[in-house]
This record gives C-alpha cells, sequence and structure tokens, in this order.
C-alpha cells in the first residue's frame, strides 16, 4: 500500500503511472449486475438474514452444482463482507484463542496481520520456485513436526504467485490435514481466474473444511465488499452468531448485485481472456528483461519475479522504479518477511496497454542501471 499511496502522489503532480501493483480489475461489474442495482437502489435497504438473502445462498448452491459437482445445502452457507470478513469469522469459529495456523510464505500479508491482531499464532510453510510455489502433504506434515498447529489456511491459485494445485495435489494437503487433525481453511477467492485448468473446491474432497470465497476477483467486485463462506455443518451456528454480533449481515445491495453475478459467467470469461492474454505478455517481457521467472502462474492475476539480478532490496527497487519510470509494483517483502526482499509481484488485471508500456518503461529504467 506504500507503493500505492507514492504513485497516487506522483500522480497528482501530473506523472504519469503504470499500475502494476492493485490486485484488482480494471473492468466494473457486468452490465445486468448495475442494472439489477439501480433498481433496487429506490427501495429501503435493511438488514437481511444475516447468513445472507436466501436469493444469494441459493444462486450459489447452484453455483457449486455446476461448477463442482457436489450438492451444498444453502443452510450450510454464510455472505460475508468481502473474504476479509469470512477469514475472521473462520479463525474464531474453528479455534479457540492462542490457536497456531499454519499458512505459506510468501503468502497474502493480511493471513499474518489479522491471525496476530486476533491473537492466533502463525506457523509459516516455506514454498519455493524449485516446486512451483506449491504446497505439499509433505510439507505439511514436516512443519506440523517442528512445531504444531491447529489450522491449515491455504489459497490455490495463490497470492502472490499464481501457483494452483491439481485436483490430486489437493486432496494430497486435504489428507495430510486429516490424519494431522488439523482444520483446513480453503481460501478460493481466486477461482475461475484459471489457465491451467478448471480450480478444485475443497469441497469436491471433503465436508470437513472451511471454504472462502469472494465476488472480488472473477466477477470484478472488489470494492462491493461480498464474500462467502461454506462451514461444515457442526460449525454453522456458532460463526452465525458470530456474524450477528460482528457484522450483522453482508450488505444488502451487494447480496442483490451477486445473486446476479453468478449468472454473468460469460462477461466474468472476457475479463478472464484478456488477463490470460496479459499473463503471456508480462511474462515473456518479464524473462526478456531478466528477471527470474521460471513459469507464468496457473491461476490469478500475479507475475511474483526474482530480481536477483538487479537488487537485493525489494522495496527500494520498486521505490526507485516508480520514482524514475512511472511503474508500479510491490515489493515481495510484503509477502515473505524472510525472502521476500528478491522478489517483486506484478499485476496484469489492467489494461494490455499498461502491461506494454510498463515493459518499455522497465526496459529503459534497467538499461540506464536501474
Amino acid at each position: 500500500m506504500d507503493i500505492l499511496k507514492r504513485a497516487k502522489a506522483l500522480e497528482a503532480l501530473g506523472r504519469a503511472v503504470c499500475h502494476l501493483e492493485v490486485g484488482e480489475p480494471g473492468a466494473p461489474p457486468a452490465p445486468r449486475v448495475l442494472e439489477a442495482v439501480a433498481r433496487a437502489l429506490p427501495e429501503p435497504q435493511g438488514y437481511t438474514n444475516a447468513k445472507g438473502m436466501n436469493a444469494l445462498r441459493e444462486g450459489l448452491e447452484g453455483y457449486y452444482e455446476r461448477q463442482h459437482g457436489v450438492q451444498i445445502d444453502p443452510e450450510l452457507i454464510v455472505a460475508t463482507m468481502g473474504s476479509s470478513a469470512g477469514f475472521i469469522l473462520a479463525f474464531h469459529t474453528a479455534f479457540k484463542p492462542g490457536a497456531r495456523i499454519a499458512i505459506t510464505r510468501p503468502g497474502y500479508p493480511a493471513y499474518v496481520n489479522t491471525l496476530l491482531g486476533l491473537g492466533f499464532g502463525v506457523v509459516e510453510i516455506p514454498v519455493s520456485a524449485g516446486n512451483g510455489w506449491r504446497l505439499t502433504g509433505a510439507g505439511i506434515e514436516a512443519a506440523h513436526a517442528r512445531q504444531p498447529f491447529d489450522g491449515l489456511l491455504f489459497a490455490s491459485p495463490a497470492n502472490p504467485t499464481g501457483a494452483s494445485v491439481s485436483r490430486e495435489q489437493l486432496a494430497d494437503i486435504v489428507d495430510s490435514c486429516a490424519r494431522l487433525g488439523v482444520t483446513l481453511i480453503s481460501d478460493e477467492i481466486y477461482h475461475g481466474l484459471d489457465y491451467a485448468g478448471p480450480s478444485v473446491s475443497a469441497l469436491e474432497l471433503t465436508r470437513d473444511a472451511i471454504i472462502i470465497n469472494s465476488f472480488s476477483k472473477y466477477y470484478c467486485m472488489t470494492g462491493w465488499r461480498i464474500g462467502w463462506m461454506v462451514l461444515p455443518e457442526e460449525m454453522i451456528r456458532r460463526a452465525e452468531i458470530l456474524q450477528q454480533n460482528l457484522f450483522i449481515s453482508a450488505p444488502t445491495l451487494s447480496q442483490i448485485a451477486a445473486s446476479v453475478a453468478l449468472g454473468e459467467r460469460d462477461y466474468a470469461e472476457e475479463q478472464k481472456a484478456r488477463y490470460a492474454q496479459n499473463r503471456l505478455l508480462l511474462g515473456q517481457g518479464l524473462r526478456e528483461l531478466g528477471f527470474e521467472l521460471p513459469e507464468d502462474g496457473d491461476g490469478a492475476f500475479y507475475a511474483y519475479a526474482g530480481i536477483g539480478q538487479f537488487s537485493n532490496d525489494a522495496m527500494n527497487f520498486c521505490l526507485t522504479m516508480l520514482d524514475q519510470a512511472g511503474v508500479a509494483a510491490t515489493p515481495g517483502i510484503d509477502f515473505d518477511r524472510t525472502d521476500g526482499n528478491g522478489f517483486v509481484r506484478f499485476s496484469y488485471a489492467g489494461k494490455s496497454e499498461t502491461v506494454d508500456s510498463a515493459l518499455e518503461r522497465m526496459r529503459d529504467f534497467l538499461r540506464a542501471g536501474g
């Protein structure tokens, strides 16, 4: 966020900035979503059921049947204020105060900050470019042997690497958690944004996991703050009570929008096709410039590239590149406090023209000595 703040300050001075630091779609929601909200806007926007509107939860029931071939009781679904609220509800629902939760490193920085802020412990399991940034069952069991933990929060596709796991690889993770008595929280907010094959939900393999998902990424609704979670039957009442007390309910207008968005996958796929083009464009361009990127990510809209040829200080590299070249990217130290100084995350969720311009600017910047 420091990079974004600096980029906005430069733009206020009249500088043009290529934004590759922000992990959000550049397109608005589907037109029918906006039309539905416009129709609903004059009506009173009162609280909904704490779990969410029936229409939304029943729509999600259909989503899981169509996309994942599983039957889910809508009563096990809770609409949330984005995935962020879903994580808070999941942590307090599933774990006692002080419980330790494992996450991968590198990983989404809000995982660590939220867990520590809520009084939970964090165990980091390192993953590396050598195995495609993928977590394995063996990695989980080795980490648990070193320092036992109560839960595992795992994302596929992942931020910042874009790494995804196959059905067999996810089954390995699910099985390892079951053997160890570890509660799995499956972060599936980048589902749909997959380039190597359809994303696999943990619900296809187990009903003991907590599923977190969101309309932010695939459906182009980041600022609408609407997501959902699916819980095991024995946890749903506790999650509902927590929702009632912490958040009351997800925003009504956003729930209306989300209900319509579920039927607008053609529009979402059009946006994904643009990301797929940008993925190839950015990946090839970064490799030609000397960034370390063995392969393009399987999903999401990120390239997590090594900068060893240029710097060992990711924050300084990103600030200098922003000031001198007008290209904004996110330093790896945000995602990995141990090894992140050797990496930078680039987002390709924007326009192809932005990616092209950023690559040209970086070429000049690096030729000049960075």
